[in-house]
C-alpha cells in the first residue's frame, strides 16, 4: 500500500465514527484503524460500538449508523485494552485525526481508566498537509491524488483506507515533502513548540505559562493560582487529561515548569 513513506515502526490510520462533536459529551459508534507495518504488510481492526447514548439523526445522517445498529454491539470499555495492545509502538496518522479522532479516543480511554498515547508516538494529519499544500476536504483530496470517487465515504474503514492513500500519494506527487514520519509530525505540530500539555490548554508565552482556553484566556498560571485558585479547582474536577491536572495541581501548590530555553 505504502511505495513512498519509510517507516522504522507501525503507522496506524485511524478514523471514527461519533455521536456528535464534543469529545466529553459524546461518543464513538464505530472505529477502524488500519496498521501499515515497516515490511509493507498492513492490518484492519473494525469495531462497531454502544454509544450508551441515543444517536442523534444528524449524525446518523453523516455516516448512516442508527441506534438499533449498535444496541446489541460491545461498550467501548470492552474494546479499550484490545485497542490499547492494537496501537501499541505505533505512530498515529489519519485525516483530521489531530482536531477530531484523537480527542475522541483520549476521552473514551481516559474514561476506560486507560491511557491513550505515550510521549513518544508521533502524528501524521493527512487533512493538515493537505491544507498545506490545497486546501480541500478528503473526498476532493482522494479525487485529486489518487483520481477516482471515494466508494465507502462516511464509513470509518473506507474513510480510514482513503487517507492512507491520499498520504502516499502525496508523498509521490510532493517530492519536497519528508519521507519519514518524524519530519511529517514536525509540519503537522508547528504548535507543539508553545505547547505544555498535549491539548494545549496552557501554552508558553514570552516565558510565562499562559492559559490557552475559556473565561481565563491570557492569563499566565501564576495569576490562575494566586488569584483564582477555585478555578484551578474546579479544573481538578472536571474532565481534563492528566497532563493538565499534574500542571494545575502544581500550580496549587506554588510550583510551576522552569521557562523553555530555546
Amino acid at each position: 500500500m505504502f511505495k513512498n513513506l519509510i517507516l522504522d515502526k507501525p503507522l496506524a490510520f485511524i478514523d471514527v465514527e461519533t455521536t456528535g462533536l464534543q469529545p466529553n459529551v459524546d461518543r464513538i459508534v464505530e472505529l477502524s484503524i488500519l496498521k501499515i507495518f515497516p515490511d509493507g504488510n498492513y492490518e484492519y481492526k473494525s469495531h462497531r460500538i454502544n454509544p450508551e447514548i441515543p444517536i442523534p439523526d444528524q449524525a446518523t445522517a453523516i455516516h448512516g449508523i442508527t441506534d438499533e445498529d449498535v444496541v446489541n454491539e460491545r461498550k467501548f470499555q470492552e474494546y479499550a485494552s484490545i485497542i490499547n495492545d492494537f496501537l501499541d509502538g505505533c505512530d498515529i496518522a489519519g485525516f483530521n485525526v489531530l482536531k477530531f479522532d484523537i480527542p475522541f479516543l483520549e476521552a473514551e480511554f481516559r474514561r476506560a481508566g486507560i491511557p491513550f498515547q505515550n510521549k513518544d508516538q508521533k502524528c501524521v494529519d493527512v487533512q493538515i498537509l493537505y491544507h498545506l499544500l490545497e486546501p480541500r476536504d478528503l473526498k476532493s483530496a482522494y479525487l485529486k491524488y489518487c483520481g477516482k470517487e471515494m466508494e465507502l465515504a462516511h464509513t470509518a474503514q473506507g474513510d480510514a483506507t482513503a487517507a492512507a492513500e491520499i498520504l502516499d500519494k502525496q508523498l509521490e506527487i510532493h517530492q519536497n515533502l519528508p519521507k519519514n514520519v518524524a519530519g511529517l509530525h514536525a509540519l503537522c505540530r508547528p504548535e507543539l513548540n508553545n505547547y505544555v500539555d498535549p491539548e494545549g490548554k496552557f501554552i508558553w508565552s514570552n516565558g510565562e505559562i499562559v492559559c490557552n482556553f475559556g473565561r481565563n484566556f491570557g492569563w499566565t498560571l501564576k495569576q490562575l493560582a494566586s488569584q483564582t485558585p477555585d478555578y484551578l479547582q474546579w479544573m481538578l474536577s472536571s474532565d481534563f487529561s492528566p497532563d493538565v491536572k499534574k500542571l494545575v495541581y502544581n500550580a496549587l501548590q506554588g510550583k510551576f515548569p522552569k521557562p523553555k530555553v530555546k
